[in-house]
């Protein structure tokens, strides 16, 4: 696969994450003052085509979280991609480019866990893996004001998680039920928050 290389509108290439991130990396995502208007039109192709050679051309940054959160690919993915508060970071494992996520949500994965767990901040889509794969949960997120936000039955994906759009900036709590075990953490979707909860540990 040839090289390509990242135009300065384009996100600084990062390490790239086999698994979870566990902090948020320094990255200058700013394109220096006067670019021009064709540079500007360079980054877009760079990034179109590093999504048309992963299979996911013409996808918002929300449907690319709809399709690789619950793929049923074993991990990790033959790709990388990270959940940021605004962003996708994807990366063919030369070149990475950042895909927006437009809406006024915030993604929540999450990965209840009875014995064994890891260390995640951003959420990899392609590279986390949690313990409890495709099994029943009962999930109910509550903001601080008594809000109910979630509550519904769902199926852990292939990769040990389940995810939510949550409202920006909110606190509250998650509760997680399953096969007679129970656990409970706090959650936050203001600026700066994870993408990824692994401390839900049921009992």
């Amino acid at each position: 696969m040839p090289t390509r290389t990242l135009t300065t509108a384009l996100v600084a290439t990062l390490a790239l994450l086999a698994g979870c991130g566990t902090s948020a990396p320094d990255v200058d995502a700013d394109a220096p003052a006067g670019a021009s208007a064709a540079t500007a039109t360079d980054a877009a192709a760079d990034t179109q085509a590093v999504l048309a050679e992963l299979g996911l051309d013409g996808l918002t940054g929300e449907e690319i979280v709809a399709r690789l959160d619950p793929s049923t690919d074993p991990r990790p993915l033959d790709l990388t991609a990270s959940v940021r508060q605004d962003e996708v970071l994807v990366g063919d494992g030369t070149t990475e480019v950042a895909v927006p996520l437009a809406g006024d949500d915030f993604y929540v994965s999450i990965a209840p866990y009875v014995r064994s767990t890891h260390e995640c901040f951003f959420h990899s889509l392609a590279g986390c893996q949690g313990e409890l794969v495709a099994e029943p949960v009962e999930v109910r997120i509550t903001a601080a004001d008594g809000q109910v936000l979630v509550d519904e039955a769902a199926t852990t994906y292939t990769n040990g998680f389940v995810g939510f759009w949550l409202p920006k900036d909110v606190e509250g709590t998650i509760e997680v039920r399953h096969a007679g075990l129970r656990g409970a953490v706090p959650f936050s979707t203001t600026d700066g928050s994870p993408t990824c909860v692994t401390t839900l540990q049921l009992t």
